[in-house]
């Protein structure tokens, strides 16, 4: 197992973090393609981490389908797009269980920021159009947070 390979993967998954982030923000829009890109990328990431097949990578894929099952609620109510469900389950793939924690509290606390600035602007400008957030900016924050703490610790 390569470190380099390790880090290799972990800037692809940055750069794609940074893609969604961006899309979302722009178009509203998460492609199916990114997502996949991302949950796929997870499967050499392991290899390269050494993560066993079980209970590591069984841990992995279980926690990563609770994800998007509990996020598919949100999508159901509404309260969340279908790329968002998609791109915090595929990054939730990458992570061990309790990172996974970590992420979703770290994207709770960007997405509720977000939606209290966004707000404010909405209300501000006196749009008259329903309100979306990009909460892949916010899931992307988590990613990022959870990225350079890995390369921090990397050297501490």
């Amino acid at each position: 197992m390569d470190g380099g390979i390790s880090w290799i993967l972990i800037a692809i998954l940055a750069a794609a973090l940074a893609v969604a982030a961006f899309g979302d923000w722009r178009t509203r829009i998460i492609p199916n393609r990114l997502n996949a890109a991302i949950a796929l990328l997870a499967i050499p990431y392991w290899w390269s981490t050494g993560v066993s097949l079980s209970p590591g990578i069984l841990l992995h894929v279980a926690v990563a389908a609770a994800v998007f099952a509990i996020f598919t609620l949100a999508f159901v109510a509404k309260a969340m797009g279908g790329g968002d469900v998609k791109l915090v389950a595929a990054v939730a793939l990458w992570l061990p269980p309790f990172a996974v924690v970590k992420l979703l509290l770290l994207m709770s606390i960007a997405g509720g920021l977000l939606t209290v600035a966004m707000l404010i602007r909405h209300r501000m400008s006196k749009r008259q159009e329903e309100l979306e957030i990009p909460y892949g900016v916010a899931i992307a924050f988590g990613g990022f947070w959870l990225i350079s703490e890995r390369f921090l610790n990397h050297f501490g």
